[in-house]
């Protein structure tokens, strides 16, 4: 596979169009994406002139189509929770319709064969079956795209997204015992919550903060004034972006404790990201870790194919923009998780690699991330040079 003819063609196609069960045992790769905005990006055409098709790392599933990695130690493994990709036959690419997943699959790796090398040459990936079905969620109407996962006193919560049955995206989350599921969902969506790509980050004092939102077909363009509106409403080029959502959870996970907040990305300036800042701003896929002290707020730029990262002091922001974390994929966007084993560091993300540039058909891979000693993130670029 040619990577330079894959991007090229699919960022002319941007421009034109827009924006089993049981446990089973793999060795290779997995898949998982989303769409993006209506203009190819510059970021992406000039990927699409390099004159390289070799990947750093192989698939880490390759039986099933995956996305959307969120990772986690749990029980001296990590377990993967990604979005579960498949053909739909959809055709139309209107607010992301051929995304239509329709259940949620757990992946684990041991802990020992988290090492970089092992990684990016096929670690041996557990499959644990279907996790969470569409059809087992009493106000889902469609479309179970990125969730995320946390552990409280032994118990296991699976945050999703999913239309309710207005076709209005709301995350819901779902129990279970284990890991690896089976989980059980709620009857109802969480009380107040909305758009899509929910993470989950547990702070130092044990207290559960849950970020959220994506643009696009993730309609939080729709929310700007609080309640949803079947129009989008974009920011002027010199006005504040969009920006994501972050609310602490309930005691018992189930709940917002508090109304969502705006998180706020900052240039070094101190000023609002605008949305005319593409290459820097949110679009979806927030997520949250915490190094030396300090919180590192990382996202996709979405049409802009990076994935981008910002430090705080406090797990609701202000972050400030500092750099880049992951270069573009192939596919269209791009969705990413960070998780520390045993002092390590590690990012998983996905690309088309198995589909060959199909932006609904993506698969899971992982590679060690550093953090540089000013604390910097060094950027990765999926591609061999």
């Amino acid at each position: 596979m040619n990577r330079s003819k894959n991007l090229l063609v699919l960022a002319l196609g941007a421009a034109l169009f827009g924006s089993g069960c049981g446990d089973k045992t793999a060795t290779a790769p997995s898949t998982a994406e989303t769409t993006s905005s209506a203009v190819a990006s510059s970021a992406l055409m000039s990927a699409a002139t390099r004159d390289d098709d070799k990947f750093i790392g192989k698939p880490l599933v390759s039986h099933i189509y995956s996305a959307d990695p969120s990772a986690h130690v749990f029980n001296d493994r990590v377990y993967i929770y990604p979005s579960h990709d498949i053909d739909s036959g959809i055709t139309s690419t209107g607010e992301g319709d051929k995304f239509d997943m329709k259940d949620y699959h757990v992946f684990s790796i041991d802990k020992k064969a988290m090492e970089k090398s092992s990684l990016e040459n096929g670690a041996e990936v557990t499959d644990h079956g279907a996790a969470l079905k569409l059809e087992d969620i009493p106000w889902a109407s469609r479309q179970l795209w990125a969730p995320d996962a946390a552990e409280k006193e032994g118990k296991f919560f699976l945050f999703f997204p999913a239309k309710d049955t207005d076709g209005i995206f709301r995350i819901g989350v779902a129990t279970s015992d284990s890991p690896s599921g089976p989980f059980a969902a709620e009857p109802e969506p969480i009380k107040g919550s909305f758009s899509i790509d929910p993470a989950v980050f547990k702070d130092d004092d044990g207290s559960h903060y849950l970020y959220f939102g994506g643009i696009w077909g993730g309609q939080l363009q729709r929310w700007s004034s609080g309640s949803y509106v079947d129009e989008d409403k974009y920011p002027a080029s010199n006005e504040p972006a969009l920006t994501p959502k972050v609310a602490r959870l309930s005691s018992d996970l189930l709940q917002f404790a508090e109304a969502p907040r705006d998180v706020q990305i900052l240039d070094n300036a101190g000023n609002p990201l605008l949305g005319s800042d593409s290459n820097r701003r949110f679009f979806e896929g927030a997520w949250l870790h915490k190094f030396n002290g300090k919180y590192y707020f990382s996202y996709s730029t979405g049409d802009t194919h990076y994935i981008a990262y910002a430090t705080g002091d406090s797990p609701y922001g202000p972050f400030t923009h500092q750099g880049i974390v992951l270069m573009p994929v192939m596919g269209w966007t791009t969705h990413h998780s960070i998780v520390e084993v045993d002092g390590k560091w590690f990012l998983f993300y996905h690309d088309s690699e198995i589909s060959g540039g199909k932006t609904y058909l993506r698969n899971i891979k992982a590679t060690e991330l550093i953090h540089n000693e000013d604390g910097s993130i060094r950027t990765v670029d999926a591609y061999l040079n």
